[in-house]
């Protein structure tokens, strides 16, 4: 997807810019977190993206991620930037940090990387300077680096004449698309769905009013239009009773409001509900901290259920959340955040005009506490330590046969295929497809592959190709994957290659990964002669059971020294505002208390002070990029001095700079 989005923005002659290069999973003080993992993980999860986008999509730019790896800045790291992406993957374009995304202006152009964004003054330029008369940095890297941004700067100049109107009501259409292919049905009992002509429906939800569409903060995009169920619903063949937001938006609870829903539903044959997460709660510059919803959306769905046991639910959020509510309904479709257009296009699931055939990217577990990384995220102070390795999603819950609430790649239709016939050849597999049921529709078919008795901890399968085939009703189809370079390859950190494991793999066809309906066996020849693993060295991610891994099997496997974390140590550049509740500097402490109680007041009250709650997770060195130069690297250090303790000294420092 990356790939095909970096070449669609290319062909109009402006510069395509992935971020966050790379294993940034956080928000909680992702300028100074140090992303701890071994090179396996790193190549195979969190790389592999990022390597088809560049290889495929060649894009003109890309930027950096905020964070550390392995104890090195991003924006720093030769290992990433330099042997990686510019050599082993032949990337030729810009590398810049985002905004305080920069730690060392000399040692980022050794490293690769070519603009600092996005306001450090002239102390960075400075230091540059010095370090060509010094010796340290030789003029060349500064001259090719400069080079690279004057092409940018020339080639973006001549391309400023771009094609005029756009056709907002084509991009319109294309919008509902995007948001009917990408629904999801989540359940469906008894047939409820789709709805037939005449049906008393009555639409339940503030949702429903002002529809979630989106991200928040930087995510966030004006439309050119948006629907809103309760206009779109006016177009269609049902009889709307009524509608009511029936809660409020911002979690608290209004009896009259929910009365109101409940009158509305009794008199309905049908309840359309619309609830999901509120923007503040998946909004940049935070963590969630759990993966429930409102309680005061569910203490309705509770009574609207009671007096009506016909509901159907309409879930936005943007991403997964517990449902032991999920009784009370009884069909549910995941619209997640789906655009302006997003309200015509449920209403065309919901009717039968279009058939769903959105599948889940992601597992939804039970609960939160089944989530492989539920004790390692998010880091705290210096370290985000991914101990569960390349367990994570279907890949852990398939390996430890943990029940979840829906699997990867799930998603019902109204319609039935049957898988049948599979084989295999050399170059790939295939196997035949047939719509069984009695509506067009359209299934995305997975490939997974695995091995079994492997002599490197594995999970049970990983998914290696997927197709959406659309069939007529009785329609059948013959369907070929075919094998390609990441079908079999493993990350071998002892020859520090790419190699493939020989043995007899399973070939796995299914409608999800807990859903297989057909398997096959391949011989696979091996290049592997140096395997990289001591078994009894790290035996919890030979059974995949990862989820409380302990610090010493952590290090034998990222053959690393976990650095100390917290309390007791000075706070450095790296570190965060959020982190001076273990200052030495009683003033210090008394500043951080006072800026958590207004954050957390505000977060009580619905409407979180996500400015303050940035700043706090932004690194002290990080914060001197965003003054435009009015504080230095020198005048942080003698803050952090009086921080740790030594007013004196730290004054002496600050008023020294000019």
């Amino acid at each position: 997807m990356a790939a095909a989005y970096i070449h669609g923005i290319q062909r109009q002659g402006i510069y395509a810019c992935p971020k966050y290069f790379a294993v940034c999973s956080q928000e909680s003080g992702k300028t100074s977190v140090d992303a701890i993992l071994d090179e396996r993980t790193l190549r195979e999860l969190y790389l592999t993206g990022f390597e088809i986008a560049v290889k495929e999509g060649k894009p003109k730019a890309i930027m950096t991620a905020p964070n550390r790896v392995n104890g090195i800045q991003i924006s720093d790291n030769v290992h990433l930037l330099k042997e990686l992406l510019r050599n082993e993957w032949e990337f030729e374009g810009i590398i810049m940090t985002d905004q305080s995304g920069s730690r060392d202006p000399v040692q980022s152009l050794l490293a690769g990387t070519d603009l600092e964004m996005a306001s450090p003054g002239f102390d960075s330029a400075g230091k540059i300077v010095t370090a060509v008369k010094n010796g340290r940095l030789p003029e060349e890297i500064v001259n090719e680096s400069a080079d690279r941004i004057l092409d940018a700067a020339m080639t973006l100049t001549e391309n400023t004449a771009l094609s005029g109107e756009a056709d907002i009501r084509e991009h319109n259409e294309l919008a509902r698309k995007a948001a009917a292919e990408s629904a999801v049905l989540l359940k469906n009992e008894n047939d409820l769905l789709p709805l037939h002509s005449e049906t008393r429906v009555a639409v339940i939800g503030d949702l429903a009013f002002d529809p979630r569409y989106q991200g928040e903060r930087e995510r966030k995009v004006n439309p050119s239009q948006l629907e809103t169920l309760t206009e779109k619903i006016r177009e269609y063949n049902f009889i709307v009773t009524g509608i009511s937001r029936g809660y409020l938006r911002n979690g608290n609870e209004d009896i009259i409001l929910e009365k109101e829903a409940e009158e509305l539903a009794a008199a309905a044959d049908v309840v359309l509900y619309c609830f999901g997460l509120p923007e503040w709660s998946e909004s940049e510059g935070r963590d969630r901290e759990q993966m429930r919803l409102p309680q005061n959306q569910i203490h309705l769905l509770e009574k609207l259920s009671r007096v009506n046991p016909n509901v159907v639910g309409i879930l936005n959020t943007g991403s997964p959340v517990e449902m032991p509510w999920l009784s009370c309904i009884k069909s549910l479709i995941y619209a997640g955040l789906n655009g302006q257009a997003g309200a015509g296009a449920i209403l065309d699931l919901i009717n039968g005009n279009i058939n769903p055939s959105g599948k889940l990217s992601m597992t939804w577990p039970l609960r939160y506490e089944d989530v492989p990384s539920y004790h390692y995220f998010p880091g705290k102070n210096h370290n985000a330590q991914y101990r569960e390795s390349i367990f994570v999603g279907y890949r852990y819950y398939d390996t430890v046969h943990q029940n979840v609430l829906f699997p990867f790649g799930y998603g019902l239709s109204y319609t039935r295929f049957e898988y049948r016939d599979i084989w295999t050849e050399d170059k790939g597999a295939g196997f035949t497809l047939t719509n069984t049921g009695n509506v067009d529709g359209a299934e995305i078919v997975q490939m997974y592959v695995g091995l079994g008795h492997s002599k490197i901890f594995r999970p049970e399968k990983e998914l290696k190709g997927f197709r959406k085939v659309f069939l007529k009703a009785g329609e059948s189809r013959t369907l070929w994957f075919q094998f390609d370079d990441k079908t079999f390859r493993y990350w071998n950190a002892r020859t520090n290659r790419w190699e493939v494991e020989g043995g007899t793999y399973r070939i796995m066809i299914g409608a999800d990964s807990a859903d297989i309906r057909l398997t096959a066996e391949k011989e696979i020849q091996g290049t592997t002669e140096e395997f990289p693993y001591d078994r009894n060295r790290i035996p919890s991610y030979y059974t995949g059971m990862v989820s409380n891994i302990q610090e010493e099997e952590f290090k034998a496997l990222t053959g690393k020294t976990i650095p100390y974390d917290g309390y007791g140590n000075d706070l450095t550049l790296d570190d965060t505002p959020a982190q001076m509740y273990y200052a030495k500097s009683s003033i210090a402490r008394f500043i951080w208390k006072r800026l958590s109680r207004k954050i957390k007041k505000k977060e009580a009250s619905g409407r979180p002070d996500v400015k303050r709650r940035r700043i706090m997770d932004t690194s002290f060195h990080a914060l001197t990029k965003q003054t435009d130069g009015r504080i230095s690297d020198e005048m942080m250090e003698g803050i952090l001095l009086m921080i740790n303790g030594h007013l004196s000294k730290g004054l002496g420092r600050t008023s020294n700079v000019h």
